[in-house]
């Protein structure tokens, strides 16, 4: 950085203080200042660059221009340097460097000694001082320039440089500082010299509270920009010991993008009964959002949090009726439902998809391992099994045919973990060879098999309409206009359960007489229920504990998860000009969007407009394409005139339930990276908001003001 003007030959010093503005960050007014100060050496100077090394002081900005009502002086938006007198200067910045160098050898020829002191001496005159004041937020712009830089990258700042822990002293963030010191970085050094630490760990701490405040600020305002949005949430993490809820929102910005985005963390840690109040008073009151303009929320929640998780959903609809639950975009249908099962068969294939995913993924040789078993068991039909070996070279466990594939595989699967954990030829290490022996005890659990097939059977009914939710907009306009079918066949099982679970316990025990498997109740029941066992059959029992709970549970959660509101704006879809084409025979249903008539302009023209919107998409011309998606829809420059179309599109835009384009669903994927290659040690809330949040466009001098008004104190120490 320069603490002089830019500007050549400027007099502006000791003798004339003035202010020093940096150059703007955008690329256009960038350009136009170096062009006004005659700089062409900073022209071709990439933005970040000026914006950090070079300044312009208040002798060339109109008195207009600059905001001395304010705390520090700063000038106003759009200000452009337009006061020079550069009569007795020269034309540019290589005029300057090219004369520069002509005084530099005559002084030579003179003797070095005095050019030097000539030199220093003018350089002492040309650089002003800075106040207290002033250096201090220099200082403390260096700290947010570090980091933001690793936070970007993902580096941990008390992580060791050297891959030793020895504390901050020798951790990234102190390496980086002391390379920005090596460069030149004036204030840096004088903190360093005075402190022999640029910044204690109680500092760092308090930067990155900072960071995270101004993120989740960023991110507010543009959500209330939005108008509306909808809630999502993950797994409960572990970070520092303690249970956190990642929380995401999505929204449709002002330029009509999907967006979703992760705002933060909130504690999971508490009595369950207060625990959902709790939530929302702190993403209310302390994160500032206005949860009436929530209209959805989703929750990819498995596993011991599932309860808690559930009341929480409960809570928010009750406190906020539109925030309508749906199904999440991230997890599969099928996978969601048996997700929320309390059967302990269902839970334990539910583990063991995990413990499987988790095995494969961790080497090709595995990965190979298993497609030679499916050779094996599919000798005969090639077809079959190349298409298998296919299914599991992806993520197959999450899949909304999983528990069909399972079964698929599941010789095949006990033969390859059985191989493994034989380990005959020494090829695999004792904790892969153990990880083997704990999958192949799971699958040959009868309980694990009997809800495995439970499960295949039941999901055979919600596998189509899971795909299609999820699919194009055609398949989730389908999927909307079926669920009443798909209900139907999910009750007619139920009144026939008898019929049903005796077809399902004979699959049961066939595959498990194939796999050596014998029939019997599970361990944990026998354990409690010594005295009752001689008089309990496998086939009753598992009629009660498995095949009606996840009967019922799955008819259950179907009209939870697609209640009429969510398939109101689902069947909306029919608005989508390739739709509307498609089916241009019949009108698109008013009564769908007067559902919303609250959440729309003007509900007194949405007939006609409505009208309009139909007569415009329903005729192709010959080699014309409509758009076909929610998002090239949004995109579309005529929907502007249609203000209801535009405002219901955009309801649609924040559903968890429908899939995002590639290039807007970002903020998921960004999260799990941060979540798996940071160690545990090292994972930090506020930085994993930061590591996923870097685009929102810090400001420094921001930064800097909320810091010193958050930490007063720490200025008056300094």
């Amino acid at each position: 950085m320069q603490n002089h003007c830019a500007v050549p030959n400027c007099p502006s010093g000791k003798s004339d203080p003035q202010p020093l503005f940096r150059f703007p960050n955008d690329a256009e007014r960038s350009k136009k200042w170096a062009e006004k100060c005659q700089r062409q050496d900073l022209i071709d100077r990439s933005p970040e660059h000026l914006y950090r090394y070079y300044r312009v002081c208040g002798k060339h900005f109109e008195t207009s221009l600059i905001d001395s009502d304010a705390q520090s002086t700063v000038l106003k938006d759009d200000s452009i340097p337009t006061i020079f007198d550069m009569s007795s200067q020269p034309q540019n910045g290589q005029a300057k460097c090219t004369k520069q160098t002509t005084k530099d050898n005559e002084m030579e020829s003179k003797g070095r000694k005095k050019m030097k002191k000539s030199q220093a001496a003018t350089a002492k005159e040309d650089i002003p001082t800075l106040s207290e004041e002033e250096e201090y937020k220099e200082y403390l712009k260096s700290l947010f320039e570090v980091l933001l830089l690793l936070g970007e990258q993902s580096i941990p700042p008390t992580g060791p440089a050297n891959n030793k822990d020895q504390g901050l002293g020798s951790s990234s963030f102190q390496a980086l500082l002391d390379n920005r010191i090596m460069c030149g970085d004036e204030v840096l050094k004088k903190r360093y010299n005075e402190n022999k630490e640029c910044c204690s760990t109680e500092q760092l701490n308090q930067l990155i509270e900072v960071c995270e405040k101004f993120i989740r600020s960023k991110l507010v305002e543009e959500i209330k920009q939005s108008s509306f949005f909808s809630l999502l949430t993950g797994d409960p993490v572990k970070i520092s010991g303690e249970w956190q809820l990642p929380v995401f929102v999505r929204y449709v910005d002002e330029s009509n993008f999907q967006r979703e985005r992760f705002v933060g963390f909130l504690s999971f840690e508490g009595d369950r009964d207060i625990l959902a109040e709790k939530l929302l008073s702190e993403m209310t009151d302390k994160w500032e959002l206005d949860m009436e303009k929530c209209r959805g929320q989703a929750h990819s929640c498995s596993g011991t949090h599932f309860n808690e998780i559930k009341i929480l959903a409960a809570k928010l609809m009750e406190m906020h009726p539109r925030a309508v639950l749906t199904l999440s975009s991230r997890q599969s249908l099928n996978m969601s439902l048996a997700s929320g099962l309390a059967s302990s068969g269902v839970q334990l294939v539910m583990f063991t998809f995990k413990k499987i995913e988790s095995f494969f993924g961790q080497s090709p040789l595995l990965q190979l391992e298993l497609e030679n078993a499916i050779s094996i068991f599919y000798p005969d039909n090639e077809e079959k099994a190349n298409e298998l070996k296919e299914i599991c070279r992806t993520g197959w466990t999450r899949r909304n045919d999983a528990f069909e594939v399972a079964v698929d595989i599941l010789e095949a699967l006990l033969l390859c973990v059985d191989s493994v954990h034989d380990n005959e030829d020494m090829k695999w290490s004792d904790q892969v060879s153990q990880n083997a022996l704990e999958i192949s005890k799971a699958l040959t659990d009868f309980e694990f098999v009997m809800a495995l097939v439970v499960l295949k059977n039941v999901m055979t009914l919600t596998q189509a309409f899971g795909k299609n939710i999820q699919g194009n907009t055609t398949e989730s306009h389908l999927a909307a206009v079926s669920l009443k079918a798909v209900l139907h066949s999910l009750k007619e099982v139920s009144d026939n359960i008898d019929v049903y679970h005796e077809f399902w316990n004979d699959e049961a025990l066939t595959i498990a007489a194939t796999m050596e498997i014998s029939a019997k109740l599970p361990r944990s029941f026998l354990r409690k229920h010594q005295a009752e066992c001689g008089s309990i059959r496998p086939e009753s029992y598992y009629k009660e504990h498995l095949s009606v709970p996840v009967v019922n549970h799955t008819i259950r959660e179907m009209n939870r998860l697609f209640c009429e509101d969510h398939l109101k704006l689902l069947r909306c879809l029919s608005l989508i000009p390739a739709v509307i084409e498609q089916h241009k025979s019949t009108e698109p249903e008013e009564v769908n969007v007067q559902a919303f008539n609250n959440d729309i302009p003007n509900a007194g023209t949405l007939s006609a407009e409505l009208h309009c919107w139909w007569v415009k998409w329903n005729k192709k011309g010959k080699g014309e394409t409509f758009p076909s998606s929610l998002h090239e829809t949004l995109q579309l420059a005529d929907v502007k005139f249609f203000p209801n179309m535009l405002a219901v599109f955009r309801l649609i835009g924040v559903l968890p339930t429908l899939a995002l384009e590639d290039s807007c669903n970002v903020a998921y994927k960004r999260f799990t990276m941060y979540m798996e290659n940071m160690p545990d040690r090292f994972k930090s809330k506020s930085l994993a908001l930061l590591n996923n949040n870097y685009d929102v466009g810090f400001d420094l001098d921001s930064l800097v003001d909320t810091y010193m008004k958050t930490y007063p104190e720490v200025q008056q120490e300094s």
